[in-house]
């Protein structure tokens, strides 16, 4: 399952915000400058942000946990502003309360450590739980999806957001199970996918960690979500600002990577057997590594959550911001057609 740790904080011991050193090191808080933390958590960059320079951050969260841990925080430090909403409204969520345009934006993308460890927000197969993972707590749950969507539907989902290889064996298996009583609990799907893939064979990993991960993704629209908050942040830097994301799956690093690269102009030279017809629009980004940066070996030893993470950063120029339209490329159906078919 693909986490991000939430952030230490005096309420809340032992969630430790990843990657810590390198997002400051990119972001480069200066005093007045006006930051975005986009997926606030638990707040663990906004307070290293807050400490690093004399700036304003704007916390954005969907989560309304998330917000009441800001709003505490924001009584005893003013220059944070809560802000409830879903990060791919970054820029509209930030005009409304008076910020045109900003200096920086971290996105620290996943589920929170919070979210994990709470067994009531449904989120994880190791605390049993009602079959929920919403973030925003409205929409279709994860139950609704097990239990409505088709079973082309469900298969495709674990295939594509889980790359689960034996999807199409799962989904038959979830279809068959709630035609005899619907899915109410994590303990319950968990079990009944362990089954469908024939058991753990000492594998150390829960076999179901594949499919809680594809259906709380597809739940929480995670990589349409990841798409529409980088066009909104290519929106609201000012040139010279800094993007910062944060990833912990396969498929979010690749979104990042290809947009961001897409963006910095590094698009493919052309050759003496196919030359360019013509030139793209002008660089809205200058990358900062080419690479992505991944968590040292300390960190990953004394904090495990970190090992997969990976941290790309790019400078805003001066280039008007692209018009094109946000997607995640996955082509799943829409979780509307769920609310539709209540």
């Amino acid at each position: 399952m693909s986490t991000r740790a939430g952030s230490r904080s005096p309420a809340e011991p032992g969630h430790l915000p990843v990657m810590l050193e390198e997002v400051l090191t990119a972001l480069k808080p200066a005093s007045g400058e006006t930051i975005i933390d986009g997926t606030f958590g638990g707040g663990g960059y906004t307070s290293a942000i807050l400490k690093a320079a004399e700036c304003r951050v704007l916390g954005i969260d969907r989560d309304l946990d998330a917000i009441m841990r800001a709003e505490k925080m924001a009584e005893a430090n003013p220059r944070l502003v809560p802000l409830l909403g879903c990060f791919g409204d970054l820029d509209t969520l930030a005009e409304q309360a008076g910020y045109e345009s900003v200096d920086g934006v971290v996105l620290d993308i996943g589920v929170s450590s919070f979210q994990i460890d709470q067994a009531d927000r449904g989120f994880s197969f190791q605390k049993d739980g009602p079959l929920d993972m919403r973030m925003g707590g409205s929409g279709p749950s994860a139950a609704d999806v097990v239990n409505r969507m088709s079973e082309k539907g469900l298969a495709d989902v674990i295939f594509r957001l889980g790359e689960e290889k034996n999807s199409r064996r799962i989904a038959r298996t979830l279809v068959a199970r709630r035609a005899e009583a619907p899915f109410e609990t994590t303990a319950d799907l968990a079990a009944v996918v362990e089954e469908a893939v024939g058991g753990r064979r000492g594998a150390r990993v829960h076999p179901a960690t594949l499919t809680f991960q594809a259906i709380r993704m597809y739940v929480n629209d995670e990589l349409g979500e990841l798409a529409r908050g980088l066009r909104a942040a290519e929106r609201i830097l000012k040139p010279g600002g800094r993007l910062v994301v944060v990833t912990f799956h396969s498929l979010e690093d690749r979104l990042v990577k290809q947009w961001l690269r897409q963006r910095a102009g590094a698009i493919p030279a052309g050759s003496r057997h196919m030359p360019l017809m013509s030139k793209g629009p002008k660089p809205a980004f200058e990358l900062q590594e080419n690479k992505a940066v991944q968590p040292s070996d300390k960190e990953v030893e004394t904090n495990p959550r970190a090992r997969s993470a990976k941290l790309r950063a790019a400078i805003r120029t001066n280039a008007d911001a692209a018009q094109d339209e946000a997607s995640d490329g996955m082509n799943l159906p829409p979780l509307t057609e769920l609310e539709r078919s209540r």
